[in-house]
């Protein structure tokens, strides 16, 4: 969630598709064919999207049940846009789901919007994971819980459907239609990602690492602490003075990209030949998530923040746009516009700077501008195609996953 960028006409393209609202972050994703998850295959109902009308967007399939576990493997796990290891916890909570799978006469299926757990299965789970979280000692240990058991429920319930590079439904995948393109050796975003929004189809901030890498656009999951470890370490390693978040911090001061970067960069950091050490870096954090949960997931970084470094976070704000922001691309407010947007008026603001001005940050934003055109005219296909409304629908859901 971030401020707009109105610095570049390129910025101003990208919120001209805006009138397709279902690309904000604040919607769901668009619902998948009903899924039923077996120990040891996983079942798709195809004809699920023949019947857009219908009210629970599919059918069930009921199938005899193979033998054989499932679990999410290291390989599976790395292939939807990280290198870390596979989360303990949410290894966990999938053999415990696939072992009460096997346990009970229901069976595990995943449908609707976002591809949730469904019918009995789901009544009994809920009810088992709520009774966990709320016999949990402290808060942490609850978000820990709570993010894990999202992911869990996500990667089941996209196994199989989605794409795992763009997290496209398989015929819709856009993958051949992005470009790659090189980021600056010495700038690396985190994509610091709420646990509702992994997976989901119209998320923007997946983007950056289709385009950049995953080595120069890293995926942080709000609430799994393996992920949160690796970010912070390689944060205290660069210093805080190579850090910045891009959130318009009202209770704090925040710079804009010309105040924080020009004449405070050197020569030779700018222009040396591509470096390993990371403390050469410039960090950029982009929070990715709704407006209402991107509070939460800054709180958490401040805290983080002082805690090492006794300091706030450096926050970053860009050049506002407001009648675009209004007129083309509807938002909780004036200064805010989605994360794949946010990164392109990073880069363009940074181009403008006359030290950056010779390391074709211009390009690399076009080049993540073409993405979101190709994710925009995906999404747009699918819905016009299965009879959907491409405008947002607002809803409200108090499913567990």
């Amino acid at each position: 969630m971030f401020t707009s960028a109105a610095t570049s006409f390129r910025v101003f393209n990208i919120l001209k598709c805006s009138k397709y609202t279902f690309l904000r972050t604040t919607t769901y994703m668009a619902a998948s064919p009903s899924t039923t998850v077996y120990s040891g295959a996983l079942s798709i109902d195809s004809s699920a999207d023949a019947s857009p009308s219908s009210g629970d967007h599919g059918r069930y399939i009921n199938e005899a049940r193979p033998t054989s576990p499932i679990t999410i493997s290291l390989q599976e796990w790395q292939a939807w846009g990280t290198d870390s290891p596979l989360p303990t916890q949410v290894a966990e909570i999938v053999e415990e789901m696939i072992v009460s799978e096997t346990e009970s006469d229901a069976q595990m299926k995943f449908g609707g919007l976002g591809g949730k757990l469904k019918g009995d299965f789901k009544t009994q789970e809920d009810k088992k994971h709520r009774a966990k979280y709320r016999a949990l000692d402290d808060s942490e240990q609850k978000l820990h819980f709570f993010s894990a058991r999202q992911i869990a429920c996500r990667l089941l319930g996209s196994r199989g459907y989605l794409c795992q590079k763009c997290w496209l439904p398989l015929e819709d995948c856009m993958c051949s239609n992005v470009v790659p393109c090189s980021l600056w050796h010495r700038m690396r975003f985190w994509l610091y990602m709420h646990p509702k929004d992994f997976l989901r189809q119209n998320n923007t901030g997946k983007l950056l690492w289709q385009v950049f890498g995953i080595n120069s656009a890293t995926l942080c999951i709000y609430g799994i602490a393996e992920h949160e470890e690796i970010m912070w370490k390689a944060f205290m390693h660069s210093g805080r003075n190579n850090v910045w978040c891009l959130y318009p911090n009202k209770n704090a001061p925040t710079k804009s990209v010309e105040d924080s970067f020009n004449g405070n960069m050197s020569t030779s950091f700018l222009h040396e030949p591509h470096s390993t050490n990371s403390s050469e870096i410039m960090n950029f954090i982009l929070i990715d998530g709704t407006w209402s949960n991107s509070a939460a997931m800054f709180r958490r970084l401040k805290e983080r923040a002082d805690l090492v470094w006794g300091e706030d976070l450096p926050c970053i704000s860009l050049t506002t746009g407001v009648s675009a922001m209004h007129k083309l691309r509807p938002q909780p407010s004036w200064d805010r516009t989605c994360t794949a947007a946010a990164a392109i008026g990073l880069l363009d603001e940074l181009h403008l700077v006359s030290e950056f001005e010779s390391l074709g940050l211009n390009k690399q934003a076009e080049a993540v501008e073409n993405s979101v055109d190709v994710l925009l005219a995906s999404l747009t296909g699918r819905r016009l195609r299965m009879g959907r409304s491409i405008t947002r629908r607002l809803g409200h859901h108090d499913d567990i996953c």
